[in-house]
């Protein structure tokens, strides 16, 4: 496991929003009294989602403090979990999948996408807009390679549609969400190979 630390420039402070506040506030109350550190990851994940994204020493300290633990608990928790951003990340975030079924499918080739066009792994563009990270298996491997950015998969990805899909970013256009050739959820690609008796082909 790789080690994690805190991004080395922070923000000096952070207070929840009214909003996040009166939400935090509600959720602990289902806890019983003495259990409210169970409440640690959503905190977390919503002062992240306030933060652009990120969490701040700052942030994960008011959470401590929202929840009556200790700031070492916490930060334990913050630096454990992938999910949790420790340094700036673009406003698309795109956490690449690099393990075996993602790079047989072609995955070195959205690699050097993003190399091009976005520059090193954890470097934020100019714009803000956007920066990259290589991770572990994400769960879609009958769909590679594909892609999280933010909180959306994006399947079946050439160096081509992966190109467009972060033009239609940059620009603020509508972008489709899973598979980028059409399929629906994991169904085959072509057309079906098995249960054939039951299904028929499959072809279109």
């Amino acid at each position: 496991m790789s080690v994690r630390r805190l991004a080395e420039k922070q923000t000096e402070s952070f207070e929840f929003t009214p909003e996040n506040k009166a939400w935090l506030e509600k959720q602990i109350a289902k806890y019983p009294d003495g259990r409210q550190a169970s409440m640690v990851v959503p905190a977390l994940w919503q002062a992240q989602k306030q933060h652009d994204n990120w969490l701040s020493q700052a942030a994960i300290e008011k959470v401590a403090d929202a929840l009556g633990m200790a700031k070492i608990r916490v930060l334990e928790i913050a630096t454990f979990y992938s999910m949790f951003n420790l340094e700036p990340v673009g406003k698309y975030f795109i956490q690449l999948c690099g393990t075996t079924p993602c790079l047989l499918a072609g995955s070195d080739d959205l690699i050097a996408v993003l190399h091009r066009r976005v520059g090193p792994q954890r470097r934020v563009t100019d714009d803000g807009l956007f920066s990259w990270l290589e991770v572990e298996c994400l769960g879609a491997c009958c769909n590679a390679p594909m892609v999280q950015i933010n909180d959306d998969y994006y399947e079946d990805l050439t160096a081509e549609n992966f190109e467009k899909l972060l033009d239609n970013l940059a620009a603020g256009r509508p972008v489709k969400i899973g598979s980028q050739i059409g399929r629906v959820s994991s169904e085959p690609a072509g057309k079906l190979t098995s249960l054939t008796s039951l299904y028929g082909d499959g072809a279109k």
